[in-house]
């Protein structure tokens, strides 16, 4: 049985640092969209934290600045606006935003009681490289791990019932195990401590009354899955 639960949101908001402020000058569009952080996300996490009544955190710098959903190796880390910065500047990057998010969290885990629930919550654009994504909700997760398959077959069963009609897929639009925090975290707990779910949600619904459903929906799932 579930123990402890966590919410967090790495793209937030699309927010400069001051001192980056020039990096960015003639990206405004950039970062507006979809790649500069996940539109809805923030809207979704403070909800279901507040249903739920857990902890949550965000990131609200933009993922354009560095990414937080990405390992310290990744190439994705910086994008084209800040790989062009030093080493110095970039580590200051990482000790300044990206190492006291995550493991400010990764500690929250490591002293929490077990097992632990760790959702992270994203937001997806409907169209990618001009083609209609049919997904609406994605729960991705490593089906090695077995708690979090079964976690995640029940939310699916549970959300199934509650919104027909919407196209409710394991692992898609991507991997639970490609790059990313949960998949990190799973390196650091045990399959029997640490369940990592991403819930991502299709950008169709942002700002539509479809997607205050879609959270009652959501919270009443993962309460229901709980029990």
């Amino acid at each position: 049985m579930i123990r402890w639960i966590i919410l967090s949101c790495e793209h937030a908001g699309n927010e400069l640092p001051a001192q980056y402020h020039s990096l960015f000058s003639r990206a405004k569009e950039v970062l507006a969209s979809h790649r500069g952080w996940d539109p809805g996300a923030i809207d979704f996490t403070e909800y279901l934290a507040h249903a739920l009544k857990v902890e949550w955190f965000a990131m609200y710098t933009s993922r354009l600045v560095i990414e937080m959903n990405r390992s310290l190796d990744s190439p994705q880390l910086f994008s084209e606006f800040t790989n062009k910065l030093s080493d110095s500047e970039q580590q200051e990057l990482i000790s300044n935003y990206y190492l006291p998010y995550r493991n400010t969290i990764e500690e929250k885990i490591k002293r929490a009681p077990k097992p632990a629930l760790h959702i992270s919550i994203h937001t997806f654009t409907p169209v990618w490289n001009g083609v209609q994504r049919e997904v609406d909700i994605g729960l991705l997760f490593d089906p090695e791990r077995e708690p979090e398959a079964s976690f995640c077959e029940l939310f699916r069963n549970k959300l199934q019932e509650s919104l027909p009609g919407l196209q409710i897929r394991f692992n898609e639009p991507y991997l639970g195990t490609d790059d990313g925090f949960p998949t990190y975290l799973r390196n650091k707990f045990t399959e029997s401590d640490y369940l990592g779910i991403e819930i991502e949600i299709n950008q169709r619904f942002i700002n539509t009354p479809e997607a205050e459903r879609i959270q009652e929906k959501l919270s009443l799932g993962i309460r229901e899955c709980l029990l």
